[in-house]
């Protein structure tokens, strides 16, 4: 919904891509709006310092130190209150919760990493002009086709199309990687990204950092997806599950494959957390599903429940440990460790109560212990046990909830806290009684367990099919930014004994044999050259059969080829063209024209590194799985 009196053009709203929402302002992209507009004011205090340290270092003159010295001063004062007020909205959980009336403990989301608007439009220009020798004014449509997706990528809607949008930009970056990012040479582009929980800026050149930070954005984004499920119902339990997995996958997929990050949200240490983080919230969503189906007063319901919580309260205390490491315990807001504090005791003392319920509300023999407990008695004294260890983690987890300023604020948290605690404390108060003298038995640590593992999920970026923008280029194959090449143009007369030339493979077609003292050698054309345009009309993406069939229907004059000769690894690249099974052989000799067969073979495959097949279809829309074409990117 938009501001209240606040009204958007029509025609801007219908021009915003799918999965785009830069206009709409709802409650989690207003936030996303705050915390853009403090990482500017974050990064303008920055160049102050920056210039104000400078020239304290600069001058020798005392005066100009002391005035240097107090603006330093107040230059800190305003960088800190800006780190606190961000770090105040990184920590606004609440924003991004379910909006459904029922009361779940809430979750931790990840805001989306900001990053700054670039104009690629001269390099990409520069670089069609000088590498592919092409006019770039023909290509302005594709530089600001790929400028808006990039642009729109930057505000992508909190849902499925949200998603899509940030994978179709992540897979484009393969295309412009091949494209236009050589291996010895930088294009001269910045790409400028906000931390996502500091703000502190970066700013690097290489293509990995933009596809590692939007590839971050899909964690995050799908960690909002989850958190604003509705896990009151199973479907939405479902949901979340499915989201936190995907988002635990997205960041170990970043971990795995990234490296060098300039940014402390994308280092190891921090996206290692971030995967503990989002199984810990699967294993408590994994211990809602439970907790909701269960049967009030059914023996192994309950031991079922208690043991899913216990294993919830140890999988949190993972994630405290990893958030405890030298390198983030300073940098992991401190709600964040707060709430993970408080899943730890609250969960804990959920398996508490839910044995104490077995004990003490099911009948049937409890062998959840070594000794099968029969007695009423005991199984009440050993019930009373485990209640009171269960009041005394409630206790703690109220106590830690009231430290945070931020927890304080969350009144859905404080709800299902004191609704758990008074629900112990009722049931403690229901089984106590004043004549029972007997000692209550120490209760020992629940056991945990699980009866469904998270699973994490790497990123399916095969499910968002593109196009590649710039494959009017040519076939990405030989036309890429690894490869050089020289290109002339000839003049093929038929002589009496044909063209003299034999030719294979499609998009483009590979001049795999020359006769020797034939027209084709006289005309200059050589072994490995590949044919890109005939007579001014281009076939770099033209079939076989297509360039044969203009060959010999070529008049008495001749037909003009415009063909380029590979200059490094010509043997590698004429083998990476997609070659038929059957040669064709372009001749006319005296007694008619002699085809020996035709193939066009539009399909091919190679093996990746990991071993993973990639099947690609020229010059139609297709996808290629990003994850085993090469090893470990780095960032720097």
């Amino acid at each position: 919904t938009s501001l209240p009196g606040q009204a958007f053009p029509d025609t801007l709203i219908e021009s915003a891509p799918r999965g785009c929402d830069p206009l709409v302002l709802t409650q989690r992209s207003k936030l996303q709006q705050r915390r853009a507009k403090l990482n500017q004011q974050i990064n303008r205090e920055l160049r102050l310092r920056t210039g104000a340290e400078n020239l304290y270092r600069a001058t020798t003159n005392q005066k100009v130190k002391e005035t240097v010295s107090l603006e330093l001063s107040f230059v800190n004062s305003n960088l800190q209150l800006l780190k606190e007020e961000l770090e105040e909205l990184n920590s606004s959980m609440e924003v991004y919760q379910t909006e459904s009336e029922k009361v779940n403990v809430p979750m931790i989301p990840l805001g989306l990493k900001e990053t700054k608007e670039i104009d690629m439009t001269i390099p990409l220009q520069d670089f069609i002009s000088e590498h592919y020798g092409e006019d770039a004014s023909l290509y302005m449509s594709e530089v600001k086709e790929f400028m808006d997706l990039r642009q729109a990528m930057r505000t992508p809607s909190r849902n499925d199309a949200g998603l899509e949008l940030l994978m179709e930009y992540y897979n484009q970056l393969y295309f412009l990687d091949q494209r236009f990012f050589a291996p010895h040479r930088t294009l001269g582009v910045h790409f400028h990204w906000y931390d996502s929980l500091t703000g502190v800026p970066s700013c690097q050149r290489a293509l990995a950092f933009e596809k590692g930070s939007v590839l971050f954005n899909i964690g995050a984004l799908y960690t909002q997806i989850g958190a604003r499920q509705d896990r009151s119902t199973l479907p939405g339990i479902q949901n979340a599950i499915d989201a936190f997995q995907r988002a635990a996958g997205a960041f170990l997929y970043l971990q795995e494959n990234f490296s060098h990050a300039p940014s402390l949200d994308m280092s190891s240490p921090a996206l290692s957390m971030l995967v503990r983080l989002m199984v810990a919230q699967v294993q408590e969503c994994i211990c809602e599903r439970v907790t909701l189906t269960m049967e009030e007063n059914d023996l192994m319901s309950n031991l079922q429940a208690a043991q899913e919580s216990a294993r919830v309260s140890d999988v949190y205390s993972l994630v405290l440990q990893a958030m405890s490491v030298p390198l983030l315990k300073d940098y992991v807001p401190f709600s964040w460790l707060s709430v993970v504090q408080v899943k730890t005791q609250h969960f804990r003392a959920l398996a508490h109560y839910y044995t104490a319920a077995a004990l003490c509300d099911c009948s049937g023999e409890c062998t959840f212990y070594t000794l099968c407990l029969q007695e009423p008695e005991d199984r009440l004294r050993l019930g009373k046990g485990h209640l009171r260890k269960a009041i005394i983690r409630h206790e703690e987890a109220l106590r830690l909830h009231g430290v945070c300023k931020m927890l304080r604020k969350m009144d859905i948290l404080q709800e299902v806290l004191s609704y758990a605690h008074t629900r112990s404390l009722e049931k403690y108060s229901d089984i106590d009684q004043e004549d029972d003298f007997c000692e209550i038995a120490e209760a020992p640590e629940i056991q945990s367990h699980t009866y469904q593992k998270p699973d994490i999920k790497t990123p399916d970026f095969s499910s968002v099919r593109v196009t590649d923008i710039f494959h009017r280029l040519g076939p990405l194959s030989l036309f890429c930014a690894r490869n050089r090449w020289v290109g002339r143009r000839l003049c093929l007369v038929r002589g009496e004994a044909g063209l003299g030339l034999t030719l294979r493979g499609d998009s483009p077609v590979l001049v795999a044999g020359v006769l020797p003292e034939g027209c084709a050698a006289e005309a200059g054309l050589h072994e490995g050259d590949y044919i890109v345009a005939v007579n001014g009309s281009d076939c770099r993406w033209a079939e076989h059969a297509e360039v044969v069939h203009v060959l010999k229907g070529c008049s008495e004059r001749g037909v003009e080829l415009d063909v380029i000769t590979l200059l490094t690894n010509e043997k590698r690249a004429a083998s990476l063209s997609p070659s038929s099974d059957r040669e064709t052989v372009t001749q006319q000799r005296q007694g008619g024209d002699s085809d020996r067969g035709s193939t066009s073979l539009l399909n091919w495959s190679w093996r990746s590194g990991g071993g993973g097949r990639v099947t690609k279809r020229l010059g139609s829309t297709f996808s290629l799985p990003f994850g085993s074409l090469r090893e470990s990117e780095s960032m720097y």
